[in-house]
């Protein structure tokens, strides 16, 4: 439910920045709204303003409109007195103001939100190397473990999320990816040589893909809650319990315990846990899996906590102005990964495969919202970018496709036909059409 609900938040807020965007410009141009949308289908809520303009929420929250008085719309029957105010008959260049409104606006919610956050500040794990692995491009390089990465390709990097954007820069390249490190107090160059790095993977993985690990304190797994009338109950266990051993192994992680417990169905087991500061031992005889025999079961609800050491982390904010350079720093950079990304995908150094639908924003979404307000503001600016991004491309129904017919206007002193315009848009509707569909594919199979 968490999910869904901080999707619905998501889309109802970046939506209506996007058309407000369209709308306070079309105003400002002095062209009239008729009505602004958010959602689309059957109105839930609607109302009016003293100049007219009808605002709706609707039934289905994919996305919104800002409808304006224009000629060209059938159902419209203009007076004559009303024609100045008319969106066609407007100048060249206040149309493209009002059509490239829409992304600025979402590039604007993007600094503020960065704005915020650098103000704020947070903890961050300082970038430290836990693990080179052999026979990785990183071992080749001479990179040692436990050094803190301070800056890819001379850009200062002051947490992970620092060097993981510098490096997806990078993907599908040739050449190299130069690391400068703090090792033995010494401050130390190693140039990563990369060859089609990660070239068409899906889903790539920056750190692995040069054979690194980041530092990460060993997790506390956690019993959430136990199961009624369970294995773990049953052995008196308990919600809250930390889970250390089993079978005198030290627990490493979640996946080390589930495929433990699924290997011993029906079997005696021991189950090392603190309760309360003092140590104790859980003596469980495991059942099964209510849909699968051959899987043994446990009954529990497990959780995680890292109980990161002070000298791991480091406490990023800035000032008032350092703030605001900051938040267009970051809205550039992640505007020109995403740029470039899309460039990638059609060379084929970035797989297609990694084009997200639907199905994973509302996961990312969700996922978010759960963690905290700074999370899920921090998601925004990057979904807000991303529309702002997509929204640009000469692609017709998109913004920059409305665009590219304005410019085309401006250069040839006049408009391109309706017949040229309207078989433009059809062939954008079937490329959009056919690219939600390859996401939405994408989503499923990695569900």
């Amino acid at each position: 439910m968490s999910m869904l609900f901080g999707a619905i938040i998501a889309l109802g807020v970046l939506v209506t920045i996007h058309e407000f965007g369209h709308f306070w410009v079309a105003r400002r141009c002095g062209v009239e709204v008729i009505r602004f949308s958010i959602g689309f289908g059957k109105p839930l809520v609607r109302w009016h303003d003293r100049l007219g303009t009808e605002y709706v929420i609707a039934m289905i929250p994919l996305g919104g409109y800002v409808k304006m008085l224009d000629e060209r719309e059938t159902d419209q029957q203009i007076p004559p007195e009303k024609l100045p105010y008319a969106f066609n008959r407007k100048s060249v260049g206040r149309r493209m103001a009002i059509v490239v409104a829409g992304p600025v606006a979402n590039f604007i919610l993007a600094i503020l939100i960065f704005f915020v956050l650098a103000l704020v500040g947070s903890k961050e794990p300082i970038p430290i190397i836990e693990k080179v692995s052999p026979e990785s491009i990183a071992s080749a390089a001479g990179l040692k473990p436990m050094t803190e990465i301070l800056a890819v390709d001379d850009v200062s990097t002051q947490t992970w999320g620092d060097v993981s954007l510098q490096l997806f820069k990078r993907l599908g390249e040739t050449g190299s990816i130069t690391l400068r490190v703090k090792e033995d107090d010494q401050e130390k160059l190693y140039p990563l040589a990369i060859n089609d790095w990660l070239r068409g993977v899906a889903q790539p993985d920056v750190f692995s893909g040069i054979g690194i690990k980041p530092y990460r304190p060993p997790i506390q797994i956690l019993l959430s809650g136990v199961t009624a009338g369970g294995a773990a109950e049953k052995a008196g266990l308990k919600g809250g319990d930390v889970l250390n051993y089993f079978n005198d192994q030290p627990i490493t992680g979640f996946q080390m315990l589930t495929d433990e417990i699924k290997k011993m169905p029906y079997q005696n087991v021991k189950i090392g846990y603190e309760r309360n500061g003092q140590n104790y031992v859980a003596n469980v005889r495991l059942m099964t899996m209510p849909d699968d025999s051959s899987l043994g079961y446990m009954g529990v609800e497990l959780s995680g906590k890292m109980d990161w050491p002070e000298t791991k982390l480091r406490h990023v904010n800035y000032s008032l102005s350092d703030s605001l350079l900051r938040s267009f720093e970051q809205t550039w950079a992640f505007s020109f990964v995403t740029l470039t990304s899309i460039k990638k995908m059609f060379t084929g150094q970035v797989s297609v495969k990694n084009l997200s639908g639907p199905i994973s924003i509302v996961k990312v979404a969700g996922s978010s919202f759960s963690s905290g307000f700074l999370y899920f503001l921090k998601f925004l600016a990057l979904f807000s970018i991303s529309l702002g991004v997509l929204n640009l491309l000469p692609i017709p129904v998109l913004d920059g496709g409305h665009l590219l017919f304005y410019i085309i206007e401006w250069v040839r002193g006049h408009p391109l036909s309706d017949e040229i315009q309207g078989m433009a848009l059809q062939l954008g509707i079937f490329l959009m059409i056919g690219v939600m569909l390859f996401a939405i594919m994408n989503d499923l199979n990695w569900l």
